[in-house]
């Protein structure tokens, strides 16, 4: 019913329906976009490995930033509060061990939650399995209700590494969530080709359940033939962070490589999911296991590989913002370990560049949007950066 809703806005006469006088969006762009127009301004600093930066679209304006050990900070004019402390809930090596990829690792908030001020988190617990839990706002928007927290969903994980993590809510209403391949390496349990399992896959949950979740009836697999009802698409190794483009609905994803190359994956906002992208047959474009690569396999419309340094890939977002005009239509992205950022766009509605657009010295863990479209960037040795134009 969601989706129905959602895709109303979808093809008429091959395009998409506007209103009257109204410009459709930009979807492609004819030239590299330029690092002279834009540079980092801080936001917040001496942070403890943060990992994300959001917003509530509450219309407040607000700014709610992610730390792996637990601490969920919001920023209302340039005031830090701790909105949620999770800290005794995640896993122990968020706080002790270095470059762990556990601990407080996703935060989504409600499309309604101006209304219901229900919001929900992506952990690992103290096993090192992941949690998916929803809370409550207190009284005071500020502050979160610790105690009204409902787990919805939890996942076992046979290995400290690779759990995905990201949480975020598609056009059509639904919590979209990643989980890794189950860790160590290579994909020893053969989770990215089994949509069977969870594990290796970006799922599909209806939140707005009385209790836990449930399945769109529109799931790809939603009745468990040929796939777990839970699973939207499958193939993936280990996708850290992937984003809706606010104004089409395409889906942008990021998914790490195992030894030489990292992608940056595409689906448009009209799929109807089940899709295969391809780990760990394929390494992007790259065979891997040396198993047949089905017929219906989806590459990517970015690769690079190690060579400058490289090692993970953080995914970014489309550019929708109005303060940078030259970056319009522009996927940014960027590497945990060589800092570079990257850019992806589409050149024509079948074709993609991308490439480097600047070097920095940070370790980019993620990237992060507020209400108005604006794009940030969390470097993790404690800081978080505002991308504004230059002066």
């Amino acid at each position: 019913m969601k989706r129905s809703l959602a895709l109303l806005l979808i093809l008429m006469f091959g395009g998409l329906v506007f209103a009257q006088d109204t410009e459709p969006p930009v979807t492609t762009r004819n030239e590299v976009p330029s690092p002279d127009d834009f540079e980092f301004q801080v936001v917040m600093q001496n942070l403890w490995r943060p990992l994300y930066v959001t917003h509530a679209g509450d219309g407040t304006e607000r700014l709610f930033i992610v730390e792996q050990g637990g601490i969920i900070y919001v920023l209302d004019g340039g005031e830090s509060t701790i909105f949620l402390d999770l800290t005794n809930l995640v896993s122990p090596s968020a706080n002790q061990q270095a470059y762990t990829e556990r601990g407080l690792l996703g935060l989504a908030f409600h499309p309604n939650y101006a209304e219901n001020g229900l919001f929900f988190v992506n952990y690992t617990d103290g096993a090192g399995h992941t949690v998916l839990a929803k809370y409550q706002v207190s009284e005071n928007p500020n502050i979160a209700d610790f105690n009204s927290a409902e787990i919805i969903f939890t996942q076992m994980q046979p290995f400290p590494n690779h759990n995905g993590g990201y949480v975020a809510f598609g056009t059509d209403g639904y919590l979209y969530m990643a989980l890794g391949d189950g860790g160590a390496a290579g994909d020893p349990l053969s989770a990215g080709q089994n949509p069977d399992l969870l594990l290796g896959s970006i799922l599909r949950l209806d939140v707005d359940v009385e209790t836990g979740y449930g399945i769109p009836a529109d799931n790809p697999f939603a009745d468990g033939v040929g796939g777990a009802p839970e699973v939207w698409s499958y193939g993936w190794r280990n996708p850290w962070r992937f984003s809706f483009d606010r104004v089409t609905g395409d889906m942008y994803i990021a998914d790490v490589g195992q030894n030489q190359w990292e992608e940056i994956d595409f689906e448009p906002v009209d799929s109807v999911g089940g899709l295969n992208y391809g780990w760990n047959v394929l390494e992007a474009t790259h065979p891997f296991s040396g198993g047949h690569v089905p017929d219906d396999v989806v590459m990517p419309i970015a690769e690079y590989d190690h060579s400058d340094g490289s090692c993970s890939v953080t995914g970014g977002y489309i550019y929708r913002g109005d303060a940078i005009p030259n970056l319009q239509a522009t996927y940014l992205y960027s590497d945990f370990c060589s800092g570079v950022l990257r850019y992806a766009y589409r050149d024509t509605a079948t074709t993609w560049q991308s490439g480097v657009l600047r070097q920095t010295d940070m370790l980019v863990s993620s990237f992060g949007e507020d209400e108005a479209g604006e794009l940030y960037i969390v470097d993790y040795g404690g800081t978080v950066y505002k991308i504004v134009p230059t002066e």
